[in-house]
């Protein structure tokens, strides 16, 4: 395994994690937990890092996924479309201890694309007339009013993908796709969770979702072939 660590993006996890300081903002792959990095996630927890901002689809299960950042108080603040299926997110979002920005769903995977292909932010009108629209500006064109939904960057991305060549190209499962393609084109560095590394053949282009230039380290899961994830059937 040693040699295979010194080829191409392959590293050891505490290697790959090693630039991830307390405040730092990240990304998180995954819905609800289906395609999110189990193992990059729990270094991050077995590191105590603290005052994290996570940009995720949502706050994981008790205890599972993001969900055991948030358990253990490391996450300052998320931005999630949803918080519902993690009593313990709820309660810090009410005691104040951790602030919560509830974007629609749609409305988040759009600001991260916009970050990471270079645009300022996103029209839409999700959230009009509602409490989503305060503090935002409202732009009227052809007659229509849109909220203007400003671009989301990170400093790390953490995402799960199936397969990766040593070049960093990447293959998701499924629906286990989700936000990760996204999140790694918006964020400075990228450290790949994955269940199978070739490290004797390349991808074939025709089967790339993600190109390696976007993947800064790979690094191996400690979950097996994945199979637990919902999102695979």
């Amino acid at each position: 395994m040693e040699d295979t660590f010194a080829m191409g993006k392959l590293q050891p996890i505490n290697e790959a994690v090693a630039s991830i300081k307390d405040g730092t903002t990240m990304m998180i792959g995954g819905f609800m937990g289906c395609g999110s990095p189990h193992t990059v996630i729990k270094s991050l927890v077995d590191a105590s890092l603290k005052s994290l901002t996570v940009i995720a689809n949502d706050a994981g299960l008790p205890d599972d996924g993001i969900g055991k950042l948030v358990a253990r108080g490391q996450v300052k603040k998320l931005i999630a479309s949803h918080i519902g299926l993690n009593p313990q997110a709820g309660q810090q979002m009410n005691a104040k201890e951790m602030a919560v920005d509830l974007v629609p769903q749609g409305t988040l995977a759009e600001r991260i694309r916009s970050g990471g292909v270079g645009l300022g932010g996103v029209l839409t009108p999700t959230g009009l007339g509602t409490i989503v629209e305060e503090g935002k500006q409202i732009i009227e064109t052809d007659g229509r009013k849109f909220l203007l939904e400003t671009a989301l960057r990170a400093d790390v991305a953490l995402i799960k993908a199936f397969k990766a060549d040593e070049k960093g190209n990447l293959v998701f499962r499924q629906t286990a796709r989700n936000f990760n393609p996204l999140m790694a084109m918006a964020a400075d560095y990228v450290v790949a969770e994955v269940e199978e590394y070739l490290d004797t053949t390349y991808l074939s282009p025709e089967e790339i979702h993600l190109p390696g230039i976007f993947v800064d380290a790979i690094v191996l899961s400690e979950n097996g072939d994945g199979k637990e994830c919902q999102g695979d059937l």
